[in-house]
């Protein structure tokens, strides 16, 4: 599986990918800079982080990864002598290191702007944050991949644009959050940063801020995260007999 991830990611060398790891993390610093700065900065460049920048980045990587093989129409890929499923895991977690890398980034760059700007959470926090969001849009990396396998990069990019901001405005807040996977790093992320999906600081006193609902969503997401990585390999397995 090393050596398969490996062979992804030296396909990347030649792409936008690599620089796109530090590129998303910067552009969320430097927006939330000239529009919010202040003791608002950190809360500030979260919210753009999670509900845009890093989704949308997310799925620009997932669909170049799938536009290589494509343009081939996958024929280096099947005249492999390897199981196709293993060379979807071996594209997922390629993904996931780079999902990885640029939550890294960003972690890094936020904490030293907030010293600039003035911080706004400690250390801890803006970990489990960012360890959260990380773990929370795992899922989206194989359902991305499909989508850009089935349907093709623009729509792949649309599609998963859309219903992040749609589960995001409509259902993060909501009684039914848990049941729609774009909600789930939303709310988790109202307890752990006091950030409501909207950007505004979450009220004192509100229910939003139980930190109970942190274990269940975080098990949910990963459970998403299993059963599409499954579903999608069994899926892309099928190629073989094209």
């Amino acid at each position: 599986m090393i050596s398969i991830m490996k062979a992804e990611r030296l396909k990347w060398k030649k792409t936008f990918i690599p620089k796109l790891v530090w590129l998303a993390p910067i552009v969320a610093i430097l927006l939330t800079a000239v529009l919010m700065g202040g003791k608002f900065f950190q809360s500030g460049a979260y919210n753009f982080w999670y509900t845009m920048l890093l989704p949308g980045a997310l799925t620009i990587c997932c669909t170049l990864v799938v536009e290589k093989d494509a343009k081939l129409k996958y024929h280096s890929i099947l005249a492999m002598p390897i199981d196709l499923k293993k060379i979807w895991f071996g594209k997922i977690l390629a993904c996931s290191a780079w999902l990885l890398l640029t939550t890294l980034i960003f972690f890094v760059s936020i904490t030293a702007s907030g010293i600039l700007f003035g911080t706004s959470y400690s250390l801890t926090s803006s970990l489990t944050g960012s360890s959260l969001i990380f773990l929370t849009l795992l899922w989206q990396i194989p359902f991305c991949l499909f989508l850009a396998t089935k349907l093709g990069t623009y729509m792949a990019i649309l599609i998963n644009l859309v219903g992040n901001i749609f589960g995001v405005v409509a259902f993060a807040d909501g009684e039914f959050w848990y049941s729609v996977p774009y909600a789930i790093t939303a709310r988790l992320i109202c307890p752990t940063l006091g950030i409501l999906p909207n950007g505004l600081l979450v009220p004192e006193g509100s229910p939003l801020l139980s930190m109970s609902v942190i274990v269940p969503g975080l098990l949910i997401a990963l459970a998403w995260f299993a059963l599409i990585s499954y579903f999608t390999a069994r899926c892309f397995q099928k190629r073989e007999a094209k």
